[in-house]
């Protein structure tokens, strides 16, 4: 899928001052915040991602200043302005608050110290707007707007690194990235989001000390790599987490997808294939009704093939097999995921579809029977319409009659489904008889035997559809009668 070229701010002074006039005008709180704090003595600029975005023609939410003020300065300021005032971390410097409909953050100018061996910053206060942006990721993310006032900062040359669409560290990107190493995970997401690139010296200093991130905690790693995938052109991202080395020290599954192609070239490239799944994916996603993207739904396309380089094997005949690589992704995928601290929600969802995303083709071309319809149903559960959606988007064939072909062949299934589910409420299968009637009937009370009598009119009722109680009654004392009984201890 080809990337669209990012917006691009005005290049002409009048333009600058046109982006950013609009933005004071569609949040006039920013104004009216700089002059409290100057009436107060104190310096404010707004900073950051809102500066760069205004200039880009987008306006957010999310608002963050620096100010020369201390933070319990920043607190007697906002007491009274804003509508909550909280302290997000005073440490470093930051009191966030709300004003309507928007999150503010204000942080104390800030000259940070760190630690080789650690990622947090030894926090200092600074004295100088210019000094606080020279601590920043990126140049785009380095300019500032003074504000009472609208007049723009930028000396490390944002504004030309914006129009050229170029990711650059204000200060060396080693020394960037030995103080704070997560910047490297940042300019693959901003890449990502941004539709940006990554400048050479940039990419250089990732490559070369890319196991600088094994310092990062989990968590962090986790909500950057959850970023970059839920921007609107993910790919170009993950391309450089694999092309520098950062992959292989976060998410060593998907460089490792890059399998050696033998000489006949017998299967496709898994890399490259994965990556067109997850593309197709997102196309897909409004099938899914949600407000916006899904994360689950798109690690599951980039990992559904993990399970791949375990279970290669090349045949006598020349062909290639990777019997079981749906069950042992699964398993890697779980492993990884919870690694990086995903939640086990997040983790159990991924890891189903991963495993379930073979299933379709595993009933040959169509002769989908009743019971294979609510198997594959009950398996799905509640995760049924994001399979819909990494099954069809796993079709990456050149041949367009056989992408019809099984196109053709899941609107049937789908059509089958939505049959069934109506006549037999399938989201919700149960069996006929529930818990408390399997003890009555047997003669039981809660333990083993039960789970396994309720186990067996589940698949009785997947097989054959809703019996009744009396049909099923009847089939439970014949099961229970005929089952095999332990031999009784010596």
């Amino acid at each position: 899928m080809p990337q669209p070229s990012p917006s691009r701010p005005s290049s002409s002074a009048d333009g600058r001052r046109t982006a950013l006039r609009t933005l004071v005008e569609v949040a006039p709180h920013v104004e009216d915040l700089g002059r409290r704090f100057a009436a107060a003595g104190h310096e404010l600029a707004l900073v950051g991602g809102p500066v760069r975005d205004a200039l880009l023609g987008r306006v957010g939410h999310d608002w963050d200043f620096a100010t020369s003020a201390r933070p319990e300065q920043t607190e007697r300021v906002l007491a009274g302005w804003a509508d909550a005032v909280w302290d997000v971390g005073r440490e470093f410097g930051t009191i966030g608050c709300r004003y309507g409909d928007h999150q503010i953050e204000v942080t104390t100018y800030r000259t940070d110290a760190y630690d080789p061996a650690s990622r947090k910053p030894l926090v200092e206060f600074g004295d100088t707007l210019e000094g606080d942006l020279s601590r920043r990721d990126f140049t785009v993310n380095a300019m500032a707007l003074r504000v009472p006032g609208e007049l723009l900062v930028d000396p490390f040359g944002g504004l030309d690194d914006l129009n050229a669409g170029v990711l650059r560290t204000p200060i060396a990107p080693e020394r960037s990235f030995d103080d704070d190493p997560l910047r490297m995970m940042r300019g693959a997401r901003f890449v990502a989001q941004l539709g940006f690139t990554l400048d050479p010296a940039a990419t250089a200093a990732t490559t070369a000390m890319a196991d600088r991130i094994e310092i990062v905690s989990a968590e962090r790693v986790r909500d950057e790599l959850s970023k970059l995938l839920l921007s609107e052109h993910p790919r170009e991202g993950l391309s450089v987490l694999v092309e520098t080395g950062l992959a292989q020290r976060v998410l060593p599954e998907l460089p490792a997808l890059a399998l050696e192609r033998d000489e006949h070239h017998r299967h496709k490239d898994v890399y490259e294939h994965s990556l067109t799944v997850l593309e197709q994916a997102i196309d897909l996603e409004p099938r899914l009704g949600l407000d916006g993207p899904d994360l689950v739904t798109r690690l599951a396309a980039l990992l559904h093939d993990v399970g791949k380089p375990r279970t290669r094997r090349f045949l006598d005949d020349g062909t290639v097999t990777f019997h079981h690589h749906d069950v042992v992704g699964a398993k890697l995928t779980r492993k990884r995921m919870r690694a990086l601290r995903f939640s086990k929600e997040v983790t159990e969802q991924v890891a189903t579809l991963v495993e379930l995303h073979l299933r379709f083709h595993g009933y040959g071309s169509g002769e989908w029977t009743d019971s294979a319809v609510r198997r594959y149903v009950r398996d799905a559960g509640d995760q049924l319409e994001r399979l819909h959606v990494l099954t069809r988007a796993d079709c990456t064939t050149r041949n367009a009659r056989k992408a019809n072909r099984l196109q053709r062949t899941y609107d049937d299934l789908e059509a089958r489904i939505a049959v069934l589910a109506e006549a037999e409420e399938l989201q919700s299968m149960r069996p006929d008889l529930d818990g408390n009637q399997i003890m009555e009937i047997l003669g039981l009370g809660p333990g083993r035997e039960v789970g396994e009598a309720y186990r067996f009119l589940l698949e009785l009722r997947t097989d054959e559809g809703p019996l009744g109680e009396d049909a099923a009654r009847t089939a439970l004392l014949r099961w229970w009668a005929d089952r095999p009984t332990p031999d009784p201890a010596p």
